[in-house]
């Protein structure tokens, strides 16, 4: 059974980084043909999907998200991170990472982790 968990601070300032680490267990990251992944949930709104980290090869990024973005994989901690730069109040979510298939279709979530943005 792969699971999931979502570390890091609850609290950023605007204008400052967000970094979460995705910590994975039950199974590999390097594993083939599986996207690790960041979903977010805005306070009232749908779930807005972020970007991911493959198996191998490069990270892949919302259009909307892409100039701020960073996702990539500690192999050896079989870790993967989110990187979101000069956040905004805006920007406030529950923020979950997952496992998707390479459909991707996401069998596998963190339990998410509240990220505020606020001075």
């Amino acid at each position: 059974q792969v699971q999931l968990q979502e570390s890091g601070p609850g609290l950023v300032k605007p204008s400052q980084t967000l970094s979460l680490t995705c910590t994975v267990s039950g199974g590999s990251i390097t594993t083939n043909y599986y996207y690790w992944t960041w979903i977010r949930q805005p306070p009232g709104k749908g779930l807005e999907w972020i970007g991911y980290v493959p198996w191998s090869g490069s990270s892949f990024y919302s259009p909307s998200l892409k100039s701020r973005t960073s996702i990539s994989s500690d192999t050896s901690n079989n870790q993967f991170t989110l990187q979101l730069n000069s956040v905004t109040p805006e920007d406030t979510a529950v923020y979950y990472c997952a496992r998707a298939s390479i459909a991707l279709i996401v069998e596998y979530w963190g339990q998410g982790t509240q990220v505020t943005v606020s001075s």
